[in-house]
This record gives structure tokens, sequence and C-alpha cells, in this order.
């Protein structure tokens, strides 16, 4: 089993800054884990999920078009912790931010794709 367990959530003004972090544990590991693919999503009340940045096992990465200019994703292999810069943040930002993982696979922002999911951290941007 893989365990992921998120922090860094917080409630911020607009144009501020975060950082997302996401441990992993379990039988996952980021320093000899082989082919696997990581990535936050988040979902805002009454709305759907989306999928806001990913990152592959060989440091590809890939983002929300709508939000690229605004985040970097990044991992410390060492520490088995996935991390997700946001700047300029905005009230449309609020949302439960969840960070997932799966085996054998390049970054992707498909949900479904995705096999191990941690239990959120939430982020309130006012305005």
């Amino acid at each position: 089993q893989v365990q992921l367990v998120e922090s860094g959530g917080a409630s911020v003004q607009a144009g501020g800054s975060l950082r997302l972090s996401c441990v992993v544990s379990g039988v996952l590991d980021l320093t000899n884990g082989g082919s696997y693919c990581m990535a936050w999503f988040r979902q805002a009340p009454g709305k759907e999920r989306e999928g806001v940045a990913s990152i592959s096992s060989d440091d590809r990465t890939t983002y929300a078009d709508s939000m690229k200019d605004r985040l970097t994703i990044s991992k410390d292999n060492a520490n088995n912790t996935l991390y997700l810069w946001m700047s300029s943040l905005k009230p449309e930002d609020t949302a439960m931010y969840y960070c997932a993982a799966r085996y054998f696979c390049g970054p992707t922002l498909i949900g479904s794709r995705y096999n191990f999911w941690g239990r959120g951290t939430q982020v309130t941007v006012s305005s």
C-alpha cells in the first residue's frame, strides 16, 4: 500500500503564496520507486475535481493551462516528499488540494488514472 499525507494548506490573502507538501510512505519509495507519477488535484465545493500539476519519476511535468504560470511542482526523493508551490493566489483557488500517485505512468492530470490518494489539505484564499 501507499500512504499519502498532505500538509501546508492555510487561509491566505489574495496575492499570497503557499507551499503544499505530500509525504509518501509505504511501498512507494521515491528514491527507488521505478516508474511512477504523482500529481496534485483540487476540488472546490460544488465543483468537479480538477488536475493541477503532475510530475513523473524522471521529473517530467505537466500543469493545468489555467494555472501553469503560478505553479511549480517538485519532489524531494530523499525525503519522499512531493511539493506544490503556488503563487499569486486568487479566491478561485480556494479548494481542498489532494495528492495522488500511481505506478508506471508519465505525468498526467487525469484523476481516474491514479490509484492512491491522500485525504487533502484545505486552501482558502480571501480577497
